[in-house]
């Protein structure tokens, strides 16, 4: 007897590619594994007999080679309608079966893996009888009524670990693979594709150039599906050059999941779908563990002389709901708790040097695509200058002549105060020190432009971590000027709490006395000093000792709306430590939750009454390199199309810090303020 085998089945209905996909795929895994094969089709006994033969096949097939021994079975003469010779099936180190009913529910305990392969109706009826000829024409309605039999009792693409949407234009086999090896069952034994995974080399090319970002971005990745765009769209001039808000500016980053590394990543509640072409993986699990799997430790070093973190790697945001994995409890929400591609090649713009970098992953279709980026780089108009403008509300979102959305709140102002009360309740008992009391602004509207929205809303109120996030139907468009987290290749991290606004005025003097206010606010200093000790001891969990450090307090910053204060902790990572896990001991940040962070997360979970979603999270990458940086998702407006005929969702998240001498109308008068930006930009206003 052999060790038990990995035993993988490929599933699906008839002309669905399953076989030639179990071929190709054993025809891959033998470059490093030892496979054998099985197909149903050999063992059904006749056109009646799909049940009967899924049972001959776990009992006789599946069972035996699941313990390691030679699996003898009687196949099925096709020609003379009866039993034929019997046959043997050798156990391997992996060992593929395939066929309808190959996952069914008596085999499925028994497999390590599951692979659905699927394909449109018409395609899976020409596919079969262009195989079998004109034996299977006359059965194909009697086997495809078995099939839906099957399948009403027993829904066994709902329990696929892969999903492949199999086209027969060669993708499937290697879109399985790179899908199997994201499944912790089988992570030993696909060590060697593992291995091939990490084995990467970066390409690089400098081009001494400023293309505007919005044009290049738009000629690249203006019509893919998922494309992330992390916009430092704050252009800072002359002496502003040196301010901390110029250096998190310096870099944007543009990029979307093609080409042959390129996958995007979906989780809720607990499952991570990873999809890498035409395959779809589920992982269950926490998704901080899964995303130290694939980015926690170094895999390429950045080119000689490039001066961003950024090496090509994973982007997009984690949504606040995420909280259920770092001491919060579990909250649905009505978008994915994380979105984010694998970029595997990619444009970063230096707006200091003004030089573009291309980066790609060495892969056959590496040196095409450098071709056609940079002739982007070369056809795109020149950027302008500085973006640090106020411009006049722009509703070129919206169709010619439709109304402006009306946005709803989730909270009235008489709700929302009420619930400061309770808040401040909550702090005099000793439940929290402060309460970041967040609410949700919705509208529905007929029709709505994401891309154009983002352009109006990066032009009225441009940010250091702006930034535009489109997945699918899903986009994020945010004008975010918080950092949340920075974690550099060499361990360095720092955290940028904000805590404090003031609204920016047209008069130069009023202006001057709101930024006055608010540094010489008692009330303000203290709700900053609360989270950068809160920041302070989330850092430390993963920080070299006596490395953390306070390098800025309480500082001001202006931007196109806003006045804030700002405060900087620095640290080193304790070498060796598993970095998304440094991430998760960050996670939310608190300047969106309140201290202490756990019991205040559960205070806020009862006060709020619904899940914030993006809003609260993080924006930003995870690179190759082991860097991370990360804003967080405030100024955020969120667009969720619900297809053609359905009406396009909108929704902002406000708040504000809740203190025991915080005044209500204070308070509420700041979320207004900070939804004023992307309110007016669409032209609508704070609901009433």
């Amino acid at each position: 007897m052999t060790p038990a085998p990995v035993i993988i089945a490929i599933d699906g209905r008839s002309g669905a590619g399953k076989t030639t996909l179990a071929i190709e795929l054993a025809a891959t895994l033998r470059n490093h594994h030892k496979v054998s094969m099985f197909h149903l089709e050999d063992i059904y006994p006749g056109w009646d007999g799909l049940s009967a033969g899924i049972e001959r096949y776990v009992t006789t097939v599946l069972a035996p080679l699941s313990r390691g021994e030679a699996a003898t079975w009687v196949s099925w003469d096709w020609e003379n309608h009866t039993d034929g010779d019997p046959r043997v099936t050798l156990p391997a180190e992996i060992v593929i079966v395939e066929g309808v009913g190959a996952a069914a529910a008596a085999a499925r305990p028994l497999l390590d893996a599951v692979i659905w392969a699927d394909s449109p109706d018409g395609e899976r009826r020409t596919r079969a009888l262009a195989r079998d000829g004109e034996t299977y024409g006359p059965f194909w309605d009697q086997w495809a009524g078995q099939e839906a039999e099957l399948l009403a009792a027993d829904d066994i693409p709902q329990h696929a670990h892969v999903r492949v949407l199999n086209r027969a234009d060669g993708t499937a086999p290697a879109g399985a693979l790179q899908a199997l090896t994201y499944l912790p069952a089988l992570t030993t034994a696909l060590v060697p594709e593992l291995s091939s995974r990490r084995g990467l080399r970066l390409l690089s090319e400098r081009i001494e150039a400023s293309p505007d970002p919005a044009e290049l971005f738009r000629a690249l990745y203006g019509t893919s599906a998922n494309a992330v765009w992390l916009d430092s769209s704050l252009r800072p001039a002359g002496a502003g050059r040196e301010t901390p808000a110029a250096e998190r500016s310096r870099f944007s980053i543009l990029a979307d999941d093609g080409g042959t590394f390129g996958q995007s990543v979906l989780h809720s509640s607990g499952v991570t779908r990873v999809t890498a072409g035409c395959a779809t993986a589920s992982v269950s699990g926490p998704f901080f563990r899964w995303l130290e799997t694939v980015w926690g430790r170094r895999a390429v070093r950045g080119p000689e002389d490039y001066p961003c973190e950024f090496a090509l790697g994973w982007l997009g945001y984690l949504g606040y709901e995420l909280k259920r994995e770092t001491g919060g409890r579990d909250v649905p929400a009505d978008t994915p708790d994380a979105g984010l591609i694998f970029a595997g090649r990619g444009v970063v713009l230096d707006h200091t040097d003004n030089t573009v970098w291309l980066l790609a992953l060495d892969a056959p279709d590496a040196a095409d695509w450098l071709a056609q980026a940079r002739d982007a780089v070369t056809a795109a108009p020149e950027a302008g200058g500085s973006n640090d403008v106020v411009l006049p509300a722009a509703t070129a979102a919206l169709p010619a002549g439709a109304t402006p959305p009306a946005f709803a709140g989730r909270d009235s102002e008489v709700g929302y105060k009420r619930k400061i009360a309770e808040a401040q309740h909550q702090i005099a008992e000793g439940n929290s020190y402060e309460i970041c009391l967040t609410t949700t602004l919705a509208a529905e509207v007929s029709a709505l432009d994401p891309w154009a929205a983002y352009l109006a809303l990066r032009r009225r109120n441009p940010a250091p971590f702006a930034s535009y996030l489109r997945f699918g139907g899903l986009t994020v468009a945010s004008t975010s000027p918080e950092r949340f987290l920075r974690i550099a290749s060499d361990g360095g991290m720092r955290a940028e709490p904000i805590k404090g606004t003031r609204r920016r005025a047209a008069d130069p003097d009023t202006d001057a006395a709101l930024r006055h206010d608010l540094a010489t606010s008692l009330k303000d200093r203290a709700e900053n000093i609360m989270i950068v000790d809160l920041l302070r001891n989330d850092l430390s969990h993963f920080a070299e000792p006596g490395s953390v450090t306070v390098s800025r307090l309480c500082e001001i910053e202006s931007y196109a709306t806003v006045h804030q204060l700002v405060s900087t902790i620095d640290a080193f990572l304790l070498p060796g430590s598993p970095r998304a896990e440094a991430v998760a001991a960050c996670f939310p940040a608190g300047s969106m939750t309140g201290a202490p962070k756990i019991s205040t997360m559960a205070i806020l979970d009862r006060l709020e009454e619904g899940p914030r979603g993006v809003y609260s999270g993080a924006i930003g990458y995870f690179s190759l390199n082991g860097a991370t940086d990360l804003a967080v998702a405030i100024r955020t407006l969120v667009v969720q199309d619900g297809g053609q005929g359905e009406k396009v969702r909108l929704s902002l998240g406000v708040g504000g810090a809740i203190t025991a001498d915080s005044v209500p109308q204070d308070e509420y008068e700041e979320i207004r303020t900070k939804a004023y930006g992307v309110l007016s930009t669409l032209g609508s206003t704070f609901p009433e």
